[in-house]
């Protein structure tokens, strides 16, 4: 039997509410304050001070603009801490993140096609079909994918193929590019419900392809081939390495930072406790690489002050209510999953322990202290999900555990969201 609300509910409510004493005053505040203004602890800022004994040298802040491309700036900012300590080049420097989105795009695409054929026989009520209709292509993604997508077309300086409207503001191609594949789509469907030649399929997959080639084109500009990679270092030395591809510029530039990762191609994770993840983590950071990772960014965190901690708010107190879930329940009932990827390059230890990390953003330099956030170490225990590991630092269980065959998740699980 449904229970339905009733007046005489409505009244003892309201009388509950009338007789404690703060109700108005809470009331005042958070109306013209909002939630987090008003809950918000200032004590716990003053513990998040941006002083870390370990601290590595980075270049400037990159800035994603209005695009969903943290995971693609963060693992291209981790890349690049190579090339700057190597080769010297400018703090400024930055690897085209237009590039590898353009492929990106290209390649979801094509994914999306042949996942549309791939479940051509189920209904559309089927939840896989409607799942993959939901999003057939994104911003998002996740380390492994940038690495498959550079080892196939390589990588580039920013320089030889630079931001455009469409890649800073990736809501209009999102637009149409999706209603493309929809489109495309409802063809593909039928074309299998009519028993088509699989010639016939290609041939119109085919030219589907070429009309997204065209459209990433126009809104991304055409992907560069062939570049002068030319620069002065530090000390003021000029360089030139005339015509070379992307291709060629990731194995003479960046080829070892993509090897040897914990993630493999296709996209796989090793399942480690936080405390093994963070003892990985340090040891990366103190042989002066920084560290890739995924989380829930918009939990309890002030991006003007570039704090992430348990602490900062507490809404529970404001409003007298228990609103505690753990970590599994959180990703369980959908409170929470990875949104966001960043560089950790940074931590605080005390006695041996972190106590805060210091954590690179691509949101420009007008959020946090220059672009840099401080996370502490509670929150890192709370809401960060994934972590991108040498393997040379990983136990000799932890690679075998690595090289066992992976429990292939659901494609709607939370640990495959795409940051």
């Amino acid at each position: 039997m449904t229970a339905e609300i009733n007046l005489d509910q409505i009244n003892k409510y309201q009388k509950n509410l009338d007789n404690r004493k703060d109700s108005k005053v809470i009331e005042r505040a958070v109306t013209h304050q909002g939630i987090l203004e008003t809950s918000e602890d200032f004590t716990a800022e003053s513990k998040m001070a941006p002083v870390f004994s370990i601290d590595l040298t980075t270049g400037k802040v990159a800035d994603q603009k209005q695009s969903g491309r943290c995971w693609m700036f963060a693992a291209l900012n981790t890349m690049r801490i190579h090339l700057m300590n190597t080769y010297k080049v400018a703090d400024d420097f930055e690897l085209s993140q237009n590039y590898t989105n353009f492929w990106d795009k290209f390649e979801k695409s094509n994914y999306f096609l042949e996942n549309v054929l791939k479940t051509a026989d189920k209904p559309l009520s089927s939840r896989k079909v409607a799942w993959l209709m939901a999003t057939p292509q994104q911003d998002g993604g996740q380390w492994d994918m940038l690495c498959a997508l550079i080892e196939k077309y390589g990588i580039v300086p920013k320089s030889a193929m630079p931001e455009t409207f469409n890649s800073n503001r990736s809501a209009q191609l999102n637009k149409y590019l999706n209603l493309k594949l929809r489109h495309d789509a409802t063809v593909l469907r039928e074309l299998v419900a009519d028993n088509a030649s699989e010639a016939k399929i290609a041939e119109t997959k085919d030219t589907m392809l070429n009309e997204v080639y065209r459209m990433l084109t126009y809104a991304l500009g055409e992907p560069a081939t062939k570049f002068d990679f030319e620069y002065r270092d530090k000390d003021h030395n000029y360089h030139i390495d005339a015509g070379i591809t992307p291709q060629e510029f990731f194995k003479t530039y960046t080829i070892e930072m993509l090897g040897n990762v914990v993630n493999g191609r296709p996209v796989k994770h090793l399942n480690l406790e936080m405390s093994d993840l963070k003892k990985l983590a340090i040891k990366q950071l103190q042989n002066g690489e920084s560290v890739w990772f995924g989380s829930d960014v918009g939990q309890s965190s002030n991006t003007k002050k570039g704090i992430m901690d348990t602490n900062l708010y507490a809404p529970d107190e404001l409003f007298d209510s228990d609103l505690s879930m753990s970590k599994a329940e959180r990703l369980d009932y959908g409170e929470s999953l990875m949104t966001h990827a960043m560089v950790i390059t940074g931590v605080d230890l005390v006695n041996g322990q972190p106590t805060k990390w210091k954590v690179e953003n691509s949101w420009g330099e007008k959020v946090g202290t220059k672009g840099y956030f401080v996370m502490s170490d509670d929150w890192m225990n709370e809401f960060v999900y994934q972590f991108v590991i040498n393997k040379k630092y990983l136990t000799d269980a932890q690679l075998d555990a690595q090289k066992q065959e992976p429990t292939v998740l659901k494609p709607w699980d939370p640990m495959g969201a795409l940051a």
